[in-house]
């Protein structure tokens, strides 16, 4: 119980990676804020699941590209467990679609920026106020923000290396206070992203490329989560920690 009597809140937190990350922090001790926007009945299933493994967590809806959301969610947090907020994640993002620079247009741009880095910065903004010494960000970057991504990802790569570039900041100026700010990239994992962006048969050459020869779990994901989350990592901080299977060395 590494992250007993922690608030975390956790954004995207209820399917794919995101709801990995809140039961892994709710299965840690953790009291979980599962934040979603499109995903409700997913949301609930997760603080339901939650709840019969004798962890806390609530569902709250917000858009945590408007910062009017984002104050919501925070007073959600507040109410339900408390003024301190310990653990924040932030995995809401996406793709959105895939196009190439002829194929996009400034709002379109706007839209895949705004999803990916507005968001976090927005969080953060807010959060940290309420974050003790000893507490964790944890932001969400992807192999594409190493490598420029696949085919038609070029804004969503930008996002996420932006993402790479703020969090390294961050733990420039959030360390005197003694709050701890890294990033997981996770490459290929085995995801609705990728079963809405990828085509089977890329999946299957990407995996065969890949050192170890398999794509990833989200669970795994959540395991690395979890970690830098907790006082085991307390000497880890501007770090974009790679998680794909040796496809990509930083």
């Amino acid at each position: 119980m590494r992250l007993q009597n922690k608030v975390a809140i956790v954004t995207g937190g209820g399917r794919d990676i995101g709801k990995a990350v809140s039961l892994q922090l709710a299965a840690e001790g953790a009291r979980v804020v599962v934040n979603y926007f499109g995903s409700e009945e997913k949301a609930n299933e997760t603080v339901k699941a939650i709840g019969e493994s004798g962890g806390k967590a609530i569902a709250v809806k917000g858009d945590v590209t408007k910062n009017g959301d984002v104050l919501q969610l925070i007073e959600a947090a507040k109410k339900a467990f408390g003024n301190e907020i310990h653990i924040l994640v932030n995995v809401a993002g996406g793709l959105v679609a895939r196009k190439t620079l002829d194929e996009m247009d400034e709002e379109f741009w706007d839209h895949v920026i705004t999803l990916n880095l507005k968001s976090v910065f927005l969080l953060v903004k807010n959060i940290v106020p309420l974050m003790p010494a000893g507490s964790s960000i944890i932001n969400f970057s992807s192999q594409a923000a190493r490598d420029g991504g696949g085919p038609g990802a070029m804004a969503y790569a930008t996002g996420k290396g932006a993402v790479t570039t703020f969090t390294r900041g961050l733990a420039k100026e959030l360390g005197p206070k003694g709050i701890r700010v890294n990033a997981v990239c996770p490459g290929m994992i085995a995801t609705t992203f990728h079963d809405t962006f990828t085509k089977p048969e890329v999946r299957v050459n990407v995996a065969a490329a890949t050192p170890l020869r398999r794509q990833g779990d989200a669970k795994e994901v959540a395991a690395l989560v979890a970690y830098l989350a907790s006082g085991e990592s307390a000497f880890i901080t501007g770090a974009n920690i790679d998680i794909n299977g040796g496809m990509f060395f930083s």
